[in-house]
């Protein structure tokens, strides 16, 4: 079986800073990350989708972590077919981003988008050097819809990224259709890209599917939304604002290890960004992960997480009980309004 690890998909979003989740002393950029890296051994880099990243930070992250420790880096906006705005550009690349206008229909000035991918690739490097870069993840727009200029797309991305580990993400349910699915998953497969699965809210229009192939036998991905009535309309803070309940996790332990047993790697994020939220579900799921389906793991245990931790580990001096992994199905992991 693959190795399963769990993290969030920030360890900066202000809800989880002033949540009191870090405990004092560890409240500046580089307590926070070390106290994140003694909890879990992966988190997801959102930052890097809304401005480019820098060299300089991506050393710091590599210096603060421990070996064995993963970033999965999610691809520039720009990079993925997304709106950008100018200011998420160094001042020398605007005028040629205005030139492009950021439609949906209009691809990018080539030279643009060239320098772009060679900033993005070279600020990575430092990861990469320490072996922290665990993935990069290309969150596709709704609009992307099965065809073959999106399919052009993720070949010329696999030129591009030639070495790194690449996981895509799909937000438009047509990928996973019947009609589509065994295409994506040999379009995945033949580049040697991770499918994403995903846990949304069901029965919305934008709703995704959570039964997704494993595609890539190095790694498989697997995150977690939320499970908000306003998935795909609401603003950030209402799509991604849910608790997950022990139930709602223990529904996705079958997934995860049938992708433990197909990949070598398997990365469980949670993306539900509401207060401390996603650092509980995640100190949840690894309590369930480390036992069997038929034995119910008991408060406060927490398998397949760094070496030597358990509950009383990861508790600071003002940090709210993690939420028991042993209760009926129906606990909630909290998540203020």
């Amino acid at each position: 079986m693959g190795d399963i690890m769990i993290g969030t998909c920030s360890w900066t979003d202000p809800a989880l800073v002033s949540s009191g989740w870090y405990p004092r002393g560890r409240r500046d950029a580089e307590g926070r990350l070390r106290h994140y890296a003694d909890q879990f051994p992966l988190v997801e880099v959102d930052s890097t989708y809304y401005g480019l990243p820098s060299a300089r930070n991506s050393a710091l992250w590599a210096e603060r972590t421990p070996d064995g420790f993963r970033f999965d880096v999610k691809a520039f906006s720009l990079l993925t077919g997304h709106p950008t705005r100018p200011a998420a550009l160094p001042a020398d690349l605007r005028p040629a981003l205005a030139r492009y206008g950021g439609t949906r229909r209009t691809p990018p000035d080539p030279a643009l988008l060239d320098e772009v991918w060679h900033r993005f690739a070279a600020a990575l490097q430092p990861l990469r050097d320490a072996g922290r870069l665990g993935a990069v993840l290309f969150q596709l727009p709704p609009w992307a819809a099965p065809g073959p200029r999106v399919r052009a797309f993720l070949e010329e991305c696999r030129v591009r990224a030639e070495g790194w580990r690449l996981a895509v993400e799909f937000r438009h349910p047509g990928w996973w259709a019947e009609a589509e699915r065994a295409g994506t998953a040999a379009l995945l497969g033949g580049l040697g890209m991770a499918s994403v699965a995903v846990d949304t809210a069901p029965g919305l229009a934008g709703s995704l599917t959570p039964d997704v192939p494993v595609t890539s036998r190095a790694l498989s991905v697997v995150r977690f939304h939320g499970r908000s009535r306003d998935w795909g309309t609401g603003t950030k803070e209402d799509r991604f604002r849910h608790g997950y309940t022990i139930g709602e996790l223990r529904e996705w332990l079958p997934r995860v290890r049938t992708h433990a047993d197909r990949a070598t790697e398997v990365h469980v994020l949670f993306n539900n960004c509401c207060g401390d939220a996603a650092v509980r579900a995640a100190e949840a799921m690894r309590g369930l992960v480390g036992h069997t389906a038929e034995e119910p793991p008991r408060s406060g245990a927490h398998g397949n997480g760094p070496a030597g931790h358990t509950s009383s580990d990861t508790k600071g001096p003002d940090r709210r009980d993690a939420p028991s992994a042993s209760g009926t199905g129906t606990q909630e992991v909290s998540c203020p309004n």
